[in-house]
């Protein structure tokens, strides 16, 4: 299991749908306005 860097919710990574690479590393999210507010605001999150 992955934890979304936004929420913290788990989420599993062989069934993730939406995921962002930053700095060589994957993240995993478990709906689209986590992924958004990650994508503009990577260095906030990680």
């Amino acid at each position: 299991m992955a934890i979304d860097p936004i929420c913290k919710m788990n989420v599993d990574e062989k069934t993730a749908k939406l995921t962002s690479e930053y700095k060589g590393k994957k993240y995993y999210f478990c709906a689209p306005g986590c992924k958004k507010k990650f994508d503009e605001s990577h260095e906030k999150y990680v």
